[in-house]
């Protein structure tokens, strides 16, 4: 393959969050073509990518040998900034430090108002967070995925009252997380769910009635002085949004395979 061919692969499937393929896919490249700052950078990515320790170490490795054969290239040293800038500085202190560095070469590089000064800016804009501000963009993406997840619920349940839908392009990532519910929903046992689904909204609201009413009748009662009970009313609500996320998990898969699929098949074809 060529360079430009391994290149945009790469940006398919990180797209998709398909970070071992990438790695997998940067290593034959460079194995294939030699030492290339875009490959290199790709690797590096992917393995900042899944924010551990060992990856971000073997990031490192990859950033560092992009900037040995191009040592301004202006990719590999922001995204190398990034990786400095997230690292701890107890823990990392030699990895943490190296961004002051980063930080000159780059500013060099890449004059004010450059899209490579504005990333620079937004990494910088990160590290220096505090822990409320970190709390706040921790509470920010539960919040998007709970919206992710009641938009997905919500083409469940069209999908649903339509009776299915029509087969999509099997890299349509919304139309496999549909098509994945409707599996996974399929069946006389998973009605209940599948009407759970269907009505989310006013099942929410009206599950949290009940956990009101069952409590306060229970401590009424006399038989507990404080009830917890009423939550259970809960469980199908969470079995029904588990049913949901391993469809998502379910499509991405799906997704990445049918990427793979046609890259093998172009390359069966040349």
């Amino acid at each position: 393959m060529t360079h430009e061919e391994y290149t945009a692969r790469c940006e398919e499937l990180f797209a998709v969050g398909a970070f071992t393929k990438v790695r997998k896919l940067a290593e034959s490249g460079l194995e294939e073509l030699g030492p290339d700052p875009v490959l290199y950078r790709w690797l590096g990515l992917a393995h900042a990518a899944e924010d551990e320790d060992d990856h971000d170490a073997e990031a490192e490795k990859a950033y560092r040998a992009g900037l040995a054969q191009r040592p301004d290239d202006l990719g590999l040293l922001v995204s190398y900034l990034e990786l400095c800038l997230r690292a701890d500085a107890w823990t990392y202190p030699g990895r943490s430090a190296r961004a002051g560095s980063l930080k000159e070469r780059i500013a060099l590089l890449a004059p004010a108002g450059s899209p490579e000064a504005a990333l620079v800016e937004d990494a910088l804009a990160r590290a220096g967070r505090g822990y409320w501000q970190d709390a706040r963009e921790r509470a920010a993406s539960a919040r998007a995925e709970r919206a992710a997840l009641t938009s997905h619920s919500a083409d469940v349940a069209e999908a649903l009252e339509q009776g299915g839908r029509t087969p999509a392009h099997p890299e349509d990532l919304r139309a496999a997380e549909v098509a994945a519910a409707l599996e996974l929903l399929a069946g006389p046992w998973r009605a209940p769910l599948r009407f759970l689904v269907r009505h989310r909204a006013a099942a929410y609201g009206a599950t949290f009635v009940l956990v009101l009413a069952t409590n306060k009748a229970l401590v009424l009662s006399g038989i507990v002085s404080y009830s917890v009970w009423g939550w259970f009313w809960y469980v199908p609500l969470l079995l029904a949004d588990a049913r949901l996320k391993q469809a998502r998990r379910l499509a991405r898969e799906r997704v990445i395979g049918a990427i793979e699929a046609r890259h093998a098949g172009t390359v069966a074809e040349g």
